[in-house]
């Protein structure tokens, strides 16, 4: 199984995605913006999956997936957007900051453990 990175500014949706993961196995690991979540990204490795909120304060996961596809031991890790978020031009501004993946809000259990299946390949 995975150790994920799930960044997202409420904590319900934070602990709703957790809970899902954690009981397919996932270690998950939380945080509550894109700044704090490129902080741990920087201080911890072995991350296998990012998922990420689009509409954050301090830093929206866009720019957090640019800027985690800058470092080396991301370049290549999975970045799923889930968010709210399901204009075209916000999936294609993702695409070129490097996101793997779109997943709408509220999101299926089901759908999202699947998704993370395909990525993980």
């Amino acid at each position: 199984m995975a150790k994920i990175l799930i960044v997202d500014d409420m904590a319900s949706m934070r602990k709703m995605v957790a809970f899902t993961l954690e009981g397919a196995g996932h270690t998950v690991v939380q945080a509550e913006d894109g700044d704090i979540a490129l902080k741990i990204a920087r201080e911890q490795s072995g991350f296998g999956l990012v998922i990420t909120d689009v509409n954050m304060p301090n830093m929206d996961g866009i720019t957090l997936t640019g800027e985690l596809r800058k470092l080396p031991s991301l370049k290549f890790t999975p970045i799923l957007l889930l968010t709210t978020e399901a204009g075209t031009d916000k999936k294609m501004e993702g695409k070129a900051a490097g996101a793997t993946g779109w997943l709408v809000k509220p999101f299926d259990p089901d759908k999202l453990l699947m998704t993370i299946k395909k990525v993980l390949r």
